[in-house]
């Protein structure tokens, strides 16, 4: 399974925008530049994360994205499948039905064991990813990111709000 490229940069992007004071906005060009990704198209993301009601957004000169709700309400699944969707990541098409040997009127009673782990593995990776709250990343994030960068980048961030 490989995600959008979306997925990465709007997890970066929230946990950005998670350390933000309130009623500041950051914009989709500082998001961009802070990451070294195209504008155009992470702001495509960005409007995804607004219509699941992640990030919320406001225009004008102090314009931009601030999160919508606390970063303790923010799952890494809520993030992903504003980006991606919320279908399965594995759609069985049935081939075992044109196996040469079986007979024309065979009918199965069950879903493909195949299909079955695959569907089991989806969930559980869901799962792991509702279990993850933004508030996680951003703690684990202060704890691991040098001091220095952690601090300079807060104030890079800030002076563009």
């Amino acid at each position: 399974m490989v995600l959008k490229s979306q997925v990465e940069w709007v997890l970066h992007c929230c946990a950005i925008l998670a350390g933000l004071p309130a009623n500041r906005y950051l914009a989709t060009k500082d998001l961009a530049e802070f990451h070294g990704i195209p504008k155009e198209y992470l702001s495509k993301a960005l409007q995804s994360l607004s219509q699941a009601s992640i990030v919320e957004s406001t225009l004008g000169p102090t314009g931009g994205y601030r999160l919508a709700k606390a970063p303790t309400e923010i799952t890494f699944l809520d993030i992903v499948e504003a980006v991606e969707g919320k279908r399965s990541t594995f759609v069985c098409s049935e081939i075992r039905k044109n196996n040469p040997c079986r007979d024309a009127d065979y009918c199965e009673t069950k879903p493909c064991p195949i299909a079955r782990v695959m569907w089991e593995a989806d969930q559980e990776w869901r799962k792991k990813l509702q279990s993850v709250r933004l508030s996680d990343l951003v703690e684990t994030l202060a704890e691991e990111v040098p001091a220095d960068l952690w601090k300079k980048s807060f104030e890079w961030v800030l002076a563009r709000t």
